[in-house]
């Protein structure tokens, strides 16, 4: 579990039993002892199974898979996957694929609903490039409606491993991970996938050698 989830939950519970001791009664302590219930489950951290192999992108978070289309960015034509997670998807994040940190971008933005395409460069935000196996993979970690705080507990030159915890957004939200033209996605529009052990996308032998 995420160390914010033990926070959240023991707060809400002295609270309630604060509440318990001052009325007498459980009656006014059940809202708190419920969002103590709440926290604890929505900070859950499960460990995943990493899929093995060369030239895999994994998905970054749980979630809903909305887009996948060609894009432009000042690097040249990429293909990007939206994925987008609800209330009840776990909001730990994961890196894609294995190698270094190259670039930490952090966005200040809006707060529009995670749904909306244009909160995919509107909203607050944190881009983060990985390069590894000789090729360049970006995600973002995109703030939504409710989500109001973005943690990424890695610098520029760090090295990650293939779906190895890298941070969370807190509630609801949205990543977008961004890949070569050269990857061959794996997932379709309305599939549901697990950070770090569903694979989006996977590079041609030999691509980026």
């Amino acid at each position: 579990m995420v160390r914010d989830g033990y926070i959240y939950g023991a707060s809400l519970l002295a609270v309630a039993a604060a509440i318990f001791w001052l009325t007498g009664g459980w009656v006014w302590s059940v809202a708190p002892v419920l969002l103590a219930a709440f926290f604890l489950w929505f900070f859950r951290d499960p460990e995943r199974a990493i899929p093995p192999g060369a030239g895999l992108i994994v998905s970054p978070g749980d979630g809903l898979v909305t887009e996948t289309a060609a894009i432009n960015t000042p690097e040249g034509p990429r293909q990007r996957i939206s994925i987008f997670l609800n209330v009840f998807d776990v909001h730990v994040n994961r890196s894609p694929i294995g190698g270094v940190i190259t670039s930490v971008r952090y966005q200040k933005g809006l707060y529009l609903n995670a749904m909306n395409p244009d909160s995919a460069e509107r909203n607050e935000q944190n881009a983060v490039t990985v390069r590894g196996e000789g090729y360049e993979v970006t995600f973002k970690q995109i703030a939504g409606l409710i989500a109001r705080r973005i943690v990424f507990n890695f610098a520029e030159g760090a090295q990650v491993g293939r779906g190895q915890r890298v941070g969370l957004i807190k509630f609801g939200s949205r990543v977008d991970v961004i890949v070569p033209t050269a990857a061959n996605l794996r997932v379709k529009v309305g599939q549901r996938v697990k950070g770090g052990a569903s694979v989006l996308a996977a590079m041609p032998e030999g691509a980026g050698q």
